[in-house]
Order: structure tokens, then sequence, then C-alpha cells
């Protein structure tokens, strides 16, 4: 009924969906430049800051700092390059800018941000439960974007669109990870291992079932269409 509802503002009202777009992509350029400071704490690559402060069993090991570093340079470019992936302005007026970011969005989180995230999933923080959230989330990024890509190579645009929704929704995780941390703490201040236990689960497969919502509406919107 929710998605029924939404579906008839939007489709009766357009400028409320250029409202909605507006304040999606400003909420993502505003996080993406917050994600942008995080990761700029790392450069040039050092072991004694931020996150890695917490990590000292573990930064010893040169493939885990392989891995880290990696995966903190690389994934910011992914985020960027997804902004621009789903802008409908971007694919229709400049389809080269399209197909370019897609190939190296695609190329860096298969060989580079997936794996070197599922490496550090190995050693995630929170003990056994966030550690195999955490290399499911790698696993599955990884899938979705091969599946995106293979599809657009065999011509399947919807399964393209749907496939990579269902990947980016998975790259947002960076984001929604720690915003649900946040409130979390905020809301029922438990024990911070506790919470990233949560979060570590929360942070992706919320993602997710907005990803398959969105996909679902699209699928009744061409339906009804015919």
């Amino acid at each position: 009924m929710l998605l029924n509802i939404t579906m008839f503002l939007v489709d009766r009202h357009p400028a409320l969906s250029w409202v909605l777009r507006f304040c999606w992509y400003a909420a993502l350029i505003y996080f993406t430049y917050l994600m942008l400071l995080i990761t700029l704490q790392y450069i040039p690559a050092k072991t004694d800051v931020a996150f890695l402060r917490v990590k000292d069993n573990v930064t010893g090991l040169l493939h885990y700092r392989i891995a880290f570093f990696t995966h903190v340079y690389t994934s910011i470019v992914v985020l960027v390059c997804g902004i621009i992936q789903f802008s409908e302005y971007i694919r229709k007026r400049f389809l080269n800018l399209h197909r370019i970011t897609g190939r190296l969005y695609v190329l860096l989180i298969i060989l580079f941000a997936g794996p070197s995230g599922l490496v550090m999933g190995f050693y995630g923080n929170g003990g056994w439960t966030a550690q195999t959230a955490f290399c499911l989330l790698a696993i599955l990024w990884m899938f979705f974007t091969y599946r995106g890509f293979t599809s657009a190579v065999n011509g399947d645009l919807r399964a393209h669109r749907n496939w990579m929704y269902r990947s980016y929704a998975l790259t947002l995780s960076a984001i929604s990870l720690r915003l649900w941390k946040w409130l979390i703490i905020l809301a029922f201040q438990p024990r911070p291992m506790d919470a990233y236990q949560i979060v570590a689960w929360l942070g992706w497969t919320g993602n997710l079932l907005v990803a398959e919502l969105i996909i679902y509406m699209l699928v009744c919107r061409g339906r009804s269409s015919k």
C-alpha cells in the first residue's frame, strides 16, 4: 500500500519526483564528502590514526595493511562512480561517461575493493557474528556487481539496472553502517562491540531491502504502463 501511494504521488506530481531526487543526491554527495574526509586521514598511509588505532592486533600483518589501504583508497572512488551511474541526466546526455565510470566501478569492486573487503572481514571487530556479516557483504558485493556487468554485456538492460541497484546498495553500506552505529549508540547506549555486531548486519541488509523495494516499484510501474 505504501509503495502504491508513493508511486501515485510521484506520477501525479512530477515536481515531487524532482524534489525527492534533489534531496537524495544532496544527501548522497554530502555523506560521500564525509567519507572522503575519513579517507584523507589515511593519506599518506599510516596505522596510528582513526579506525586503525583499535586494530593494533592486526596492523602488524602485511596482508591486512595492504587490504585495508586498498579498500579505503578504492572504495571512495567507487562511491563517486556510483553517483554518476545512477544519474538519469548523465546516462541520457553523456552515455560515454556513464559507460567509462561504470567499467571503473565494476573493475574496482571485483578486483580491488571487494577482495580487500573480504580479507578485512576475517579480522572484523565484533567476533564471528560481525565477521560473517562483513565477509558475506564482500562476497555479495562482488557477485551483484559481476551480474550487473554481464547483464549489460548481454544486452539485458533491465537485469543490469536491477543488479546494479543491489550492488550500489551494498556500496552505500560504508555510509549506512556509520549512521546506524551513531543512531543506536545515541538511542540505546549499548556496549561498543554489541553495537558493532548489530550494525555489521543492519548496515547492508537494510540497504538491500530498500533496493529490492525500488526494483519492485519499477516492475509495478512497468506493468501499469502496459
